[in-house]
């Protein structure tokens, strides 16, 4: 599947503020399921562009405004090709486990309690091999939440939305990574884009409006890293384009950044569009999000 993607982003600050820093994780990543074509990124205020791969792969995008502005826009256009992952067999797959003690441990958005690891041991007891325990726990999560945007904040601890059972793609992302992990099972959160209606089907039309998404990956034994999406109730397909993966949302924020002056009234806008065909040049204006990732520093 050939797929155009246009992230575009916007901070609308009311005021003018300086010296503004940025780190930017959109860009598709090259996999053996899919394949990044090419990738531009256009910045206003314009401003010089250092790239480089993080620790878990992921490029990033660093970039500062030293002079003084009111708004900062950024597009990020690419062109990927995909192809369906391959599924692993439980006929081929050796007993040994795979030990990957950064993904099987607690990390700063994926803390659990006794209550959490109980319920995944209840989830998995049934299951005699990896692949029936990922499953079991996937579907476990996804018959316990309800997705409800506003429910939660990215900090939201796992405690609270397990309580809960409401969340957005990051919260039923960490909850999937708390239960793989308390038993034992690396995971790892992966950060996207999903070509998909609301329904998490395929479109109807080749052109949407999409927001980034989340999944999880499984390391399973004799087979690598199984990609699940939890809030779809789906195994990643050619739709699902990934951008990189993490311990969680901390490692792979789309856009992290800090800027001098003083404002209440900082406002984000984010909008991401996804077309079987190429997009024009028009960029659609992002619409407003409730959480400002930029951080404020009063001079």
């Amino acid at each position: 599947m050939r797929l155009a993607i246009r992230y575009a982003t916007a901070y609308i600050y009311g005021v003018e503020v300086g010296e503004s820093q940025n780190a930017l994780r959109v860009c598709p990543a090259d996999s053996y399921t899919q394949r990044l074509l090419d990738y531009t990124l256009s910045i206003d205020p314009s401003t010089e562009l250092v790239s480089f791969t993080d620790y878990w792969g992921t490029r990033v995008d660093l970039f500062g405004i030293n002079e003084r502005h009111t708004r900062l826009a950024i597009v990020a256009d690419a062109h990927v090709e995909t192809v369906e992952p391959v599924q692993p067999t439980d006929a081929l797959l050796p007993a040994d486990p795979i030990v990957d003690y950064e993904y099987q441990a607690a990390s700063p958005h994926v803390q659990w309690g006794d209550q959490v690891a109980e319920w995944a041991r209840d989830v998995g007891s049934g299951a005699s091999t990896p692949i029936a325990k990922t499953l079991a726990i996937h579907h476990a999560i996804g018959d316990r939440m309800d997705f409800v945007t506003d429910a939660t904040e990215v900090g939201t601890p796992v405690s609270e939305i397990f309580e809960k059972h409401q969340g957005v793609c990051q919260d039923y992302s960490h909850l999937a990574l708390a239960a793989y992990r308390s038993v034992g099972m690396a995971a790892r959160y992966v950060s996207g884009y999903f070509y998909a209606a609301a329904s998490g089907a395929e479109p109807t039309s080749d052109e949407i409006q999409v927001e980034t998404h989340a999944w999880v990956e499984v390391a399973i034994p004799g087979f690598g890293w199984w990609g699940l999406d939890p809030t779809n109730q789906q195994v990643a397909s050619e739709r699902h384009v990934k951008i990189g993966h993490g311990r969680d949302y901390e490692d792979v924020t789309p856009l992290r950044g800090i800027y001098h002056g003083e404002t209440d009234s900082t406002e984000l806008r984010v909008g991401v569009t996804m077309s079987r065909s190429d997009l024009g040049s028009a960029v659609i204006e992002p619409q407003p999000v409730a959480v400002v990732q930029q951080q404020q520093q009063q001079q």
